[in-house]
């Protein structure tokens, strides 16, 4: 699905600084994400793209600048109410011991129950369908711990399914995966945007996968945004060389139509 150029931003990181030691990791940065696209940030690691996710979700809050979600600072909303609005499935999340897949997809309720945490007929509908999307309603009371890395990274995002934002966030969803569990949660990320229009900032390694699954590819280097746009913009030889710092050939997928590149060397800069 197309972001609506016309719209105003659904979430908005204003001139972000945050220092990680007193390292700066974001350095003024500025991004705006529209409503109904899927956003993929990208870049060489150390370049800063997890901790914009993060700060973005605020898992982290920068020493200057705001991020703003619906035109609302984030760093003033309670984290039920902001739990309400974006989901995020962080790199590697730490399995709960002895947890089954229902029950890890039945907290992604908690923002919408009560004080006593009891599930209402909207929430079991909402648990249904996440497992349905996702293909695990057969694996439901399977132990989280006991399934292939696929699956149960499948679990996970059903788990932000349930939680029933406008806004999911995913921090690298395909490390660690083989190629077609990777494809597997990349199309199940496409249907969540295509079908029940969710907004998607994903940070990948892969510019391939991202050029094909993103509408738009944000890169950084050393904390600030160096490109942005569409695919057929962002993902040129001139761009590989200078961020990523290898020669390449861009050419086009025959069967998506979109841009992919085949690497050659590395560059020798001098000094």
């Amino acid at each position: 699905m197309k972001e609506d150029q016309s719209q105003k931003p659904l979430l908005e990181a204003q001139k972000i600084e945050l220092r990680y030691n007193d390292k700066p990791i974001l350095k003024e940065l500025s991004m705006d994400i529209l409503s109904g696209g899927v956003t993929a940030l990208l870049g060489t690691n150390g370049s800063g793209k997890s901790t914009l996710l993060k700060t973005m979700a605020r898992l982290l809050m920068p020493q200057k600048g705001c991020v703003y979600l619906d035109g609302h600072a984030i760093a003033k909303e309670s984290p039920r109410a902001l739990a309400r609005k974006m989901a995020i499935l962080p790199q590697s999340p730490e399995v709960p011991m002895a947890i089954t897949v229902r029950e890890l997809v039945e907290q992604g309720r908690y923002p919408h129950v009560g004080p006593l945490r009891m599930l209402k007929k909207q929430d079991h509908a909402a648990i249904e369908e996440a497992l349905e999307v996702t293909g695990m309603q057969a694996f439901e009371q399977r132990p989280l711990d006991s399934l292939s890395g696929g699956e149960r990274q499948r679990a996970w995002i059903a788990m932000a399914i349930a939680q029933s934002t406008p806004v999911l966030m995913l921090d690298e969803p395909t490390t660690f995966l083989d190629v077609r569990h990777q494809l597997e949660i990349l199309e199940l990320v496409r249907r969540l945007n295509q079908e029940r229009g969710t907004t998607i900032i994903v940070v990948l390694h892969d510019l391939n996968q991202a050029a094909r699954y993103a509408d738009r590819m944000v890169v950084l280097k050393d904390g600030r945004v160096v490109r942005d746009g569409t695919p057929d913009r962002v993902l040129t030889e001139a761009m590989l060389q200078e961020v990523f710092g290898i020669h390449a050939t861009v050419l086009k997928d025959p069967v998506a139509g979109m841009p992919i590149f085949l690497p050659h060397s590395i560059v020798h800069r001098e000094g």
